[in-house]
């Protein structure tokens, strides 16, 4: 998990600056970890991340390529709030099984096993992590999740990443309004492929644009669909890629 930073935040007004900008419920924290993100005013991904308590400070776990991008948007909400940002030398490791200690369960979905925050790097990690995203349709940051993602298209209630009691924050409502749409257009899916495919490369149905297809592992892949589009029979590349149902 060398691909992760670990943020430090602190200050009297930490809580309350936090509970404006992000999609969950900072509360929350009394009880366990919990998963987020921080939108634009438009409603649109900026980036996800996991908050826990530390003492008198919150630990924000953010995927390292994203953590200074979010260190410039936290700074400039700060204005006169007393918030202090800080980078720590902290480790995320990562493991399935009993939680240790120290650790905590994946709160977007248990079956992904427990996180903890460490002095040293993590060197033992054996886990097909990619395997276990494609299988219980997580998507992540800087594959599926982009700049032009809305998040509950991308799993971001089933994932315990939205709360929509908790008041106002950045980009909350175009989210709320989509929440009480009567149906989502289109949406993170898994999907059946006939053969490999570059991540990234369009789907097609009857000739006409159907989505895009992401992680891959095995026979099955993470894909942003056209809902509409997808039942009929899809191709990408030289694959079939037929839509996975329930049951």
């Amino acid at each position: 998990m060398t691909d992760r930073r670990i943020l430090r935040i602190s200050g009297r007004d930490a809580a309350e600056f936090l509970q404006g900008l992000i999609t969950n419920d900072v509360r929350k924290l009394d009880q366990g970890p919990i998963y987020a993100a921080i939108l634009t005013p438009q409603g649109k991904f900026v980036t996800d991340f996991f908050l826990c308590r530390a003492d008198d400070a919150i630990l924000l776990d953010v995927g390292a390529p994203f953590a200074d991008s979010l260190v410039q948007r936290l700074t400039m909400y700060k204005l006169r709030a007393d918030v202090n940002i800080e980078t720590t030398s902290l480790h995320v490791h990562r493991g399935l099984g009993d939680v240790p200690d120290d650790g905590y369960l994946d709160p977007r979905d248990h079956r992904l096993g427990w996180r903890a925050n460490r002095d040293q790097a993590q060197t033992n990690d054996v886990v097909d992590w990619e395997a276990l995203r494609v299988a219980y349709l997580i998507p992540e940051n800087g594959v599926e999740l982009d700049p032009d993602s809305f998040i509950l298209e991308m799993g971001f209630e089933r994932l315990n990443g939205v709360d929509f009691r908790k008041g106002c924050y950045v980009g909350q409502e175009v989210t709320a309004r989509m929440k009480h749409k009567t149906e989502l257009r289109k949406g993170l899916a898994q999907v059946e492929v006939s053969a490999p495919v570059t991540s990234g490369t369009e789907i097609s149905a009857n000739g006409k644009p159907a989505g895009t297809i992401f992680t891959q592992s095995g026979i099955h892949a993470l894909a942003y669909l056209r809902f509409d589009r997808a039942r009929a029979a899809m191709q990408a590349e030289d694959a079939t890629v037929t839509l996975m149902t329930d049951g």
